[in-house]
């Protein structure tokens, strides 16, 4: 995932299942302004992998949310 913050920003990306359940927290930090990028290995906190499906990512940058659908494909 590409993003742009155009200020610096606390930043948070979390994937969730299609329970809702919390499975990865990809991001929980500060960053400064500019573009970003994020790669997620497929696995869960627990360094679990996946299985193929869909998941939802949330992203949050100060202010800003949004919801994404993906599908997990190995």
């Amino acid at each position: 995932m590409q993003y742009c913050l155009p200020e610096a920003s606390f930043v948070t990306l979390k994937v969730y299942n299609m329970l809702g359940q919390e499975i990865r927290t990809l991001i929980n930090e500060h960053q400064s302004e500019g573009f970003k990028s994020v790669v997620w290995d497929g696995k869960n906190n627990q360094g679990e992998s996946l299985p193929s499906g869909t998941y939802i990512y949330l992203f949050e940058a100060g202010d800003y949310v949004k919801f994404y659908k993906g599908m997990l494909i190995k």
